[in-house]
């Protein structure tokens, strides 16, 4: 297989890989910038200052992550309006919202208030935002998730429980029913698709994308 693909969108492409946490997507980020020649644009995890609190006290810091992960998402989908060459974003600032709060509040993590405050900040910044071409949907089984999750041996993921995997993969389910009216969905099984082992397993991926770049 080559390990770079000649094709090049008529005009630059925004795509989102959304996703469960610990489903691939970060990996799937790079390989696809990699054939494409695309620019990635990554999910900050390892250098963010609220992560390893959030998970030691879901309560107390939910609303701080969340803002955290709103702010630093707005900038980067911003600047998408100005690239001149097609990007790839490693997780969308949709999925913030309609995943993560979503489910802090219903579980009493995130309590009403700061919740509704949340929601019409996202609304508001959202307004300003280039929405992407295409969404990358990996939808993976809860034991997929906590698998790679319990391999890739993060410390501060340790304490992630399979009810909340579950329950984040149902509102994963719920909010792409609805985007989907608005934006182009791509839906790949990632439990089937072992593409850090055997990257040629994402040729018809590849091809997939290439269907929706050529007639944006």
């Amino acid at each position: 297989m080559s390990n770079q693909s000649k094709f090049r969108p008529p005009v630059p492409f925004f795509l989102t890989i959304a996703g469960n946490i610990g489903v691939g997507k970060t990996t799937l980020t790079t390989q696809i910038s990699e054939y494409f020649g695309w620019q990635a644009i990554y999910e900050q995890v390892i250098d963010n200052p609220y992560l390893e609190d959030f998970y030691a006290d879901m309560k107390r810091w939910s609303f701080n992550l969340q803002v955290y992960f709103l702010s630093r998402r707005f900038n980067d989908q911003r600047a998408s309006v100005k690239r001149t060459v097609s990007c790839v974003q490693d997780r969308s600032i949709y999925e913030d919202v309609e995943i993560f709060a979503y489910i802090l509040q219903k579980q009493g993590y995130m309590d009403q208030r700061d919740y509704r405050n949340y929601r019409e900040l996202f609304y508001i910044m959202t307004r300003y935002l280039r929405k992407p071409d295409l969404i990358l949907y990996l939808r993976a089984s809860t034991w997929t998730l906590i698998t790679r999750i319990r391999k890739r041996g993060r410390e501060f993921e340790k304490n992630i429980s399979l009810d909340y995997l579950h329950e984040l993969n149902q509102a994963y389910e719920r909010w792409i029913a609805l985007i989907q009216k608005e934006i182009k969905v791509l839906i790949v099984d990632a439990d089937e698709l072992e593409y850090e082992k055997n990257p040629r397993v994402l040729l018809p991926v590849y091809e997939d994308i290439i269907k929706y770049a050529s007639t944006t």
